[in-house]
């Protein structure tokens, strides 16, 4: 019998990289520049009710600045959503929903917490109105898929050290760095998809001066070939359809009813399966 495991990301690549940032300001125009530059993605979780105001980036730059890109919720108003009513809860998310949609012209189903703020009750709330994936600010170190897309703890915020979660302190401008060489130096061969993510707000690369941290990362983790680059939402529907993956008993045949094409390991090989298709290994 051949041995089966979800090892891949597309073309087979054997890491992903994916970048997430909130509040929508208008530094994400230097920001998305420098990702277009070296071929990153980026995820850019935005309040609807405040894009008008001067410092937000408005709605009739989505379809250009963020092209390529994602744009995903943050709720309207950017309240402690953890600490308002359910009810409040649906109204702040479907009512960003709705104007984000319009704006964007796709299906936006992904966010971030505001003020990181969770509970159990609001993540079943997410859950009803349609949201797939939420990430949270509170970092991990590690560089593993999330065990719960609705509690999507990150690798780390670009300016700090996992654990410290200090909005105010110095900016710790050798972290990133850190961290981007230890994900591609370190062999992989032991653990499955391997995923580097990061947060952060683009507004702080201007307030503490340091885009060159950013642009030195960019640069140095787009020469890396193994690495697939990635929205949230690719990677959440990319680890989805890898779970639809149907298999017989004796794992010889394997069927992708999902419209995106996968790629597994098999006796520790790249396989790819078409979206559709049917292989028999």
């Amino acid at each position: 019998m051949k041995m089966i495991q979800f090892g891949y990301y597309p073309g087979g690549k054997l890491k992903a990289v994916t970048m997430s940032f909130d509040d929508g300001q208008i530094h994400d125009r230097r920001l998305v520049e420098i990702f277009n530059k070296y071929g990153i993605k980026g995820t850019f979780h935005l309040n609807s009710g405040r894009i008008n105001e001067e410092w937000c980036v408005g709605p009739e730059e989505f379809d250009t600045l963020y092209k390529g890109h994602e744009i995903s919720l943050h709720s309207y108003n950017h309240p402690s959503l953890a600490m308002t009513p359910p009810q409040v809860q649906v109204a702040e998310m479907l009512k960003d929903r709705q104007i984000l949609e319009e704006a964007a012209g796709y299906i936006v189903n992904g966010m971030s917490y505001p003020n990181g703020s969770i509970s159990d009750e609001l993540v079943d709330t997410l859950k009803s109105i349609g949201v797939v994936y939420s990430r949270t600010t509170l970092a991990t170190g590690k560089f593993k898929l999330p065990d719960d897309f609705l509690l999507w703890h990150p690798t780390m915020h670009y300016s700090r050290r996992p654990g410290n979660t200090d909005p105010f302190g110095k900016p710790d401008n050798e972290v990133l760095m850190e961290k981007a060489k230890e994900f591609v130096d370190r062999m992989w061969w032991y653990q499955d998809m391997p995923l580097l993510s990061v947060w952060g707000h683009s507004y702080e690369f201007d307030k503490d001066n340091n885009w060159e941290v950013i642009e030195n990362f960019c640069e140095y983790i787009s020469k890396c070939e193994d690495v697939w680059f990635a929205t949230n939402i690719e990677i959440y529907n990319y680890v989805q359809a890898l779970k639809s993956l149907q298999i017989s008993a004796d794992c010889s045949i394997i069927y992708n009813p999902s419209a995106t094409d996968v790629w597994i390991a098999v006796d520790r090989e790249p396989v790819e399966i078409k979206a559709g298709t049917t292989v028999k290994l």
